[in-house]
């Protein structure tokens, strides 16, 4: 029997110059998680938003979670989302 395999295509992300020296800066920093970038990317990001605050979180499936627990979501509350938290 064969199985027959298929992709789900994903586009590639596009980054120029300024976008690797700002990730260089971050990784050379020694703090990938907690830092003055993550601030500054929470504090622009809530402006842009025209929220009080933002947090960033490390994936789709943590944000999906974060939502569900400020959300107050108990036991037998349905949710329906994408399968693909990653995208």
């Amino acid at each position: 029997m064969t199985v027959e395999t298929r992709r789900i295509p994903l586009s590639s992300p596009y980054l120029d110059e300024r976008d690797e020296e700002l990730v260089l800066e971050v990784l050379r920093s020694g703090r990938l998680s907690l830092g003055p970038a993550i601030d500054r990317f929470e504090q622009v990001f809530a402006e842009k938003v025209g929220a009080p605050y933002a947090a960033a979180v490390s994936s789709g499936t943590s944000g999906l979670h974060l939502l569900a627990v400020i959300g107050g979501l108990g036991a037998g509350d349905e949710v329906i989302t994408s399968p693909y938290s990653f995208v």
